[in-house]
């Protein structure tokens, strides 16, 4: 292994490790599957008007845990990649303590099984500026 190769990789760094591991820090797949329980995502997509979060909180997706600025950035994220990947790995039960007990030789282990995933509906507000629903109409 050549020098410029070890220094890449900040093997020995720890203090960069912890940098990498906490910079894109988000919402764990059981968290989210709690925020997915009806009550809870009524909550989460009816938010009242926050000005420190983007898009003042009004344009939020559940399974990814992430606000967007406007109609037309939500919608696009619901077409890339990463919501796709997130929805697929949203797709299997979240681990439990039943299941750990079941692996660890204290019951019979069943496989978690597969649920049907879909992306959320899109609520168009009589809130919303004109500007915005005009923008969203062009781009179709």
């Amino acid at each position: 292994m050549t020098r410029i190769a070890r220094k890449r990789h900040h093997k020995g760094y720890t203090h960069i490790q912890k940098k990498y591991r906490t910079r894109r820090k988000t919402k764990d797949l059981d968290q989210i599957d709690k925020d997915l329980q009806p009550a809870e995502s009524q909550k989460l997509l009816n938010q009242d008007v926050d000005h420190d979060k983007p898009g003042s909180a009004q344009h939020y997706c559940l399974h990814c845990a992430r606000y967007f600025i406007d109609l037309k950035a939500l919608k696009d994220h619901f077409r890339s990649k990463l919501h796709k990947r997130r929805m697929k790995a949203l797709e299997v039960e979240p681990y439990t303590q039943k299941e750990a007990d079941a692996a660890g030789g204290l019951g019979t282990y069943h496989p978690p099984k597969r649920r049907k995933i879909t992306t959320q509906e899109i609520v168009e507000d009589a809130k919303m500026d004109q500007s915005e629903v005009s923008e969203v109409k062009q781009d179709k």
